[in-house]
């Protein structure tokens, strides 16, 4: 059985995914989905030994999903987060995908992993009309930069100075649940700004 995505990717296009664990909790984590092209579907990069890369490996299969909800990207980047279900309430579409080990590598001293994602079944919750906040969009790029902290190849400083201006965009640009994400992010990176 075979489905459509209900989305057009292009680019990275940030999602979470929901893996089944050896504990049969759903682990929730951030994945990006890397647009498909002449030669290959749709990409999944995980980085490290992941529990994301330990569930795709055991299992095969997993269920992405497409949020507006900034609280989850935090959550699922900088903490354990697992669920009783696989579908997060907060999920505009889910797919339930089947996963297949495409090629490795290493960058900066982490491994890497792409692996081909294939829709088995999609739902879709409901359609927004879609906007941009860009508060949101910062606290996404937030947790790519908070997630980079503790890899040697990435210049610290650096990363610490683009917290703090993705801070300053969601102090500006974002809403209530841009800047309660922020302050969570805040607490679990545990960062000296």
């Amino acid at each position: 059985m075979s489905a459509d995505w209900p989305v057009t990717l292009r680019g990275v296009t940030e999602s979470l995914v929901t893996t089944l664990g050896p504990n049969d909790r759903w682990n929730v984590a951030a994945l990006g989905l890397q647009a498909p092209t002449d030669e290959n579907p749709i990409v999944g990069r995980t980085w490290g030994r992941t529990r994301t890369r330990r569930n795709f490996t055991e299992r095969g299969q997993a269920v992405v999903q497409f949020t507006s909800d900034p609280m989850l990207f935090v959550e699922a980047t900088h903490s354990i987060t697992e669920r009783e279900e696989p579908v997060l309430a907060a999920a505009h579409a889910a797919v339930e995908i089947d996963v297949e080990r495409r090629r490795s590598g290493r960058e900066g001293g982490t491994e890497w992993v792409d692996w081909a994602l294939s829709p088995v079944d999609v739902t879709v919750f409901d359609r927004e009309v879609p906007t941009t906040n860009r508060g949101y969009n910062a606290v996404v790029e937030a947790t790519v930069a908070a997630s980079r902290l503790d890899v040697a190849s990435y210049d610290t400083a650096m990363l610490l100075d683009r917290l703090r201006y993705f801070e300053s965009v969601v102090e500006r640009c974002g809403g209530p649940a841009e800047r309660e994400a922020f302050t969570r992010l805040d607490e679990l990176i545990d960062a000296d700004w």
